[in-house]
């Protein structure tokens, strides 16, 4: 899949409508007298428009590794009790994304996309436990040339309500390229092979595309 075209630009279209609601908006106080007010709404309209940023990223080489699919802090690194029903015996990584963080997700590992998976209906805060299991969310399965499966899931959170997901099952996804983003707080899991060395700790910080989550067993 080549990248979409809304994640080919260093800001994504989904800055735009808000944004020129919040432009209009502080245009509007200025011109009225209301100073402190239009500051305010300037900075929102400058914040709104750095959430949606796009920064470029270099992914290291390696195919084997594994890299993070969201910019945040890692939230949790279990091993899966019970094996998952496409990876099988598995590591868990979730990241934390905060509403500071970049939001444009990446593809942590090269492979076809063979399925496109959607549940839940709560929206708990992202970095709640629960949220893996019950929060509205979207799961891309994706198998590599040599077999190896791993899971990557864009989960809402208590303010993030929307999801966006570009990869379509079938796909030919490359490694380290955006294919969704998440709107306003959000958390991100990856579930790797439990052959992998895992390469973070709970607390580290993470940036999508460049950092290695783990290492597949070669």
């Amino acid at each position: 899949m080549a990248v979409p075209r809304p994640l080919q630009s260093a800001i994504t279209p989904q800055a735009y409508g808000f944004g020129a609601v919040l432009g209009a908006a502080t245009l509007l106080s200025w011109a009225l007298g209301f100073g402190g007010l239009a500051v305010l709404l300037f900075g929102l309209t400058a914040f709104n428009f750095a959430f949606f940023r796009n920064p470029q990223r270099t992914a290291p080489e390696g195919e084997h590794r594994v890299l993070a699919p969201g910019d945040g802090k890692v939230a949790e690194v279990v091993r899966l009790e019970s094996p998952d029903p496409f990876v099988g015996q598995a590591w868990r990584v979730a990241i934390f994304l905060s509403v500071f963080d970049v939001h444009v997700n990446r593809v942590p590992f090269a492979g076809k996309v063979r399925a496109i998976t959607s549940k839940g209906s709560r929206f708990l805060a992202a970095f709640n436990g629960d949220a893996s299991e019950l929060n509205v969310q979207s799961r891309i399965d994706i198998e590599g040339p040599n077999g190896v499966r791993v899971g990557v899931v864009q989960i809402t959170g208590l303010i993030a309500r929307r999801i966006i997901c570009y990869a379509e099952e079938g796909d030919t996804l490359d490694r380290g390229d955006p294919y969704g983003l998440i709107c306003y707080g959000s958390r991100m899991e990856l579930i790797v092979p439990d052959t992998a060395k895992i390469q973070v700790n709970l607390g580290d910080r993470v940036r999508s595309g460049e950092s290695v989550i783990a290492e597949l067993a070669q």
